[in-house]
């Protein structure tokens, strides 16, 4: 006899099931959009890489630009969860930055990290959806650096200089780029970071910590 308790533990073990089967379907998605982009995504290596059948895939994600809305959507998020926390918990606006930068550095290490720089070059100039949604991520994050750049202006923690936004873009452009270039290189990734952040604000450096004997060493999450 099936009761209600049973009813509902059953339907709690299927949401459970398709919860970690979208998970890794869209993690393999971001990995397969950062190495070969949008126009190259095969929807069945993707499938086979996460380990489900493309059945399985079609039966989460309607197609290949649903998907893509779907990992723009879940990079946001997981970004969100493991470094715009870390913004948000520094009380002072300059810490806020350095920490994201810091965070962003750490977060980078994955191998699913470039989808949003891979995906705003692919649809640079188009009217697409997965290109607006880019856009809207990025927009959102230009806003939330803005705010504490022209914060720590207002207190005096930052020296006078560009808009705020444009110094947001900077720091962006000055991290993504770096970032890319030192992948695997921890624990310099991080402290370079830093630097490179202080010095688009216009805040002195601080001295490198890490010795020679760790550099270069591949880290990953």
């Amino acid at each position: 006899m099936i009761t209600l308790e049973t009813s509902e533990s059953a339907r709690r073990t299927q949401a459970g099931r398709r919860a970690r089967s979208r998970s890794a379907l869209l993690e393999a998605a971001a990995r397969g959009l950062s190495t070969y982009g949008y126009a190259n995504l095969a929807l069945g290596r993707v499938a086979s890489e996460a380990g489900y059948t493309r059945g399985a895939l079609y039966h989460q994600f309607a197609n290949k630009e649903d998907l893509a809305l779907a990992v723009v959507k879940w990079v946001e998020e997981t970004w969100y969860a493991e470094v715009g926390r870390l913004a948000e918990e520094a009380a002072d606006p300059v810490e806020a930055l350095l920490a994201m930068a810091r965070g962003h550095a750490v977060y980078c290490r994955r191998d699913v990290a470039r989808v949003m720089t891979a995906l705003s070059v692919e649809f640079l100039g188009q009217d697409h959806p997965v290109g607006r949604a880019i856009t809207e991520v990025g927009e959102r994050f230009l806003a939330d650096s803005a705010d504490r750049i022209a914060a720590a202006r207002a207190s005096g923690a930052i020296p006078p200089g560009p808009p705020p936004r444009e110094m947001a873009q900077a720091c962006l452009g000055t991290l993504e780029g770096l970032v890319i270039k030192l992948a695997g290189h921890a624990p310099y990734d991080v402290e370079l970071a830093e630097r490179a952040v202080r010095g688009v604000l216009g805040l002195p450096p601080v001295p490198l910590t890490t010795g020679p004997q760790s550099a270069g060493a591949p880290q990953s999450l």
